[in-house]
């Protein structure tokens, strides 16, 4: 079955750097998008950036510049590389992939504080 297993988070100085991975298994990976989506204490989840299957890559305006999608197919991975972090990007972040189902990961939760 599909699984997806986010990493990395943790608690970190604005101003600061983290990076995020995600282990999928249980579908091909190296033929479907990958999303990392957030979620703020009482907000609704939100997109964030996409990589496609053929390496181009979008997302939302907040984090252009600041925030970086790659992805591993030899390692089934997808990484989230978040500089110059700001406390408006304390979340939740969570790994997406849509096959014929959306399918998610638990989450790591990221801090920015000081």
């Amino acid at each position: 079955q599909v699984q997806l297993v986010e990493s990395g988070g943790g608690l970190v100085q604005p101003g600061g750097s983290l990076r995020l991975s995600c282990a999928a298994s249980g579908f091909p990976f190296s033929t479907y998008d990958m999303k990392w989506y957030r979620q703020a204490p009482g907000k609704e989840r939100e997109f964030v950036a996409i990589i496609s299957s053929g390496y181009s890559t979008a997302y939302i305006d907040y984090v252009k510049g600041r925030f970086t999608i790659s992805r591993d197919n030899a390692r089934n991975t997808v990484y989230l590389q978040m500089n110059s972090l700001l406390p408006e990007d304390t979340a939740v972040y969570y790994c997406n992939v849509r096959t014929f189902l959306d399918y998610w990961g638990r989450g790591t939760q990221v801090t920015v504080s000081s």
